[in-house]
């Protein structure tokens, strides 16, 4: 910043008006090349990886519902580390099935690795009851139809890969 200021400093009192002009055009040219500069290394690590922001559609599709009036939750987990944490899921969405024993979420999901975790809500009690043990006694299930045994799954157990349109996930509810 200082040397800006003593850049600037001479331009002004500079008593040659073509000395002005030079150092004008000199100045204009240093900010396009240092905007360019910048723009180029901003941009780069998003061409190299491809669009950050890109989406595709997925259709979730879940079946063997325990209930048609239960509200049928899925949890949607993008990051290994928060999977089936409390609140660490990406977003949540509930679906009442409407008298059906099968739904179908279409949903718009950035590309990546992805993994669903649904449970039905049975008893309308707004939580997924468990016995002493801590084993869901309300219909559960994992996407890649994971069947956990003695401890929950793990989200490379259950991940799949979002890219390009038209992806059906088909999870069977546990009952």
């Amino acid at each position: 910043m200082h040397s800006c200021a003593i850049f600037f400093a001479r331009v002004l009192l500079a008593p040659n008006r073509s000395l002005l002009s030079s150092a004008m055009q000199a100045l204009k040219q240093t900010l396009l090349t240092a905007t360019c500069a910048f723009a180029g290394l901003v941009s780069t690590p998003a061409l190299a990886s491809g669009d950050p922001t890109a989406t595709s559609s997925v259709t979730v599709v879940v079946s063997a519902l325990a209930s048609t009036s239960s509200v049928v939750k899925l949890y949607f987990y993008n990051v290994r580390e928060k999977f089936l944490t409390h609140g660490g899921y990406a977003f949540m969405r509930a679906v009442k099935p409407g008298g059906q024993t099968q739904i179908s979420l279409p949903v718009e999901l950035p590309n990546g690795e992805w993994a669903v975790a649904i449970t039905q809500d049975t008893n309308n009690n707004d939580k997924l009851d468990k016995n002493f043990m801590g084993i869901p006694t309300e219909p559960f299930a994992f996407s890649n139809n994971v069947r956990p045994r003695l401890a929950p799954p793990d989200f490379n157990d259950c991940k799949f890969m979002v890219s390009g349109t038209g992806k059906v996930v088909t999870i069977a509810l546990t009952k």
